[in-house]
């Protein structure tokens, strides 16, 4: 076997990371922070720490098992603290790590922008759902 430079081992490494290909780890993270629930709970705990409830208040439409498993999957993968305070209630409060804030800039502006072109989308899929009725009635020739 032929001796390899650590530039080599380091070049080949790097590649094992191109999440086009199908055994790329990264995939998993694109598929867990492109989640639609992720993004919310990040976004909300931006301002700093919440308890489960007020996240719960916070994202509407958010089903207590959804916001259970999501908030489970940031914390394994280090993007939340998960922290009990023994009291009467317990009381758990999640909050960003370092590595969730650094995902934090992303979120927040993939947010603004679908607050800000939701119109423009929707607008686009009215068209679009218009012309497939048009082209699927058209007869064939």
């Amino acid at each position: 076997m032929a001796t390899r430079t650590a530039a080599q081992r380091r070049s080949d490494e790097r590649a094992a990371y191109d999440a086009y290909l199908a055994t790329c780890p990264a995939r998993q993270l694109l598929d867990r922070i492109s989640d639609k629930w992720v993004s919310l709970v990040l976004n909300a705990l931006a301002a700093g720490p919440l308890r489960y409830r007020d996240l719960n208040r916070i994202i509407a439409g958010v089903s207590q098992k959804m916001l259970t498993q999501t908030l489970r999957a940031l914390e394994r993968d280090g993007l939340l603290t998960r922290t009990v305070t023994p009291s009467v209630p317990v009381r758990v409060d999640y909050q960003l790590t370092p590595l969730g804030h650094s995902l934090l800039p992303l979120m927040a502006a993939i947010k603004a922008w679908a607050e800000c072109h939701i119109e423009e989308v929707q607008t686009a899929r009215i068209d679009y759902d218009q012309g497939v009725a048009v082209h699927s009635s058209t007869p064939a020739p």
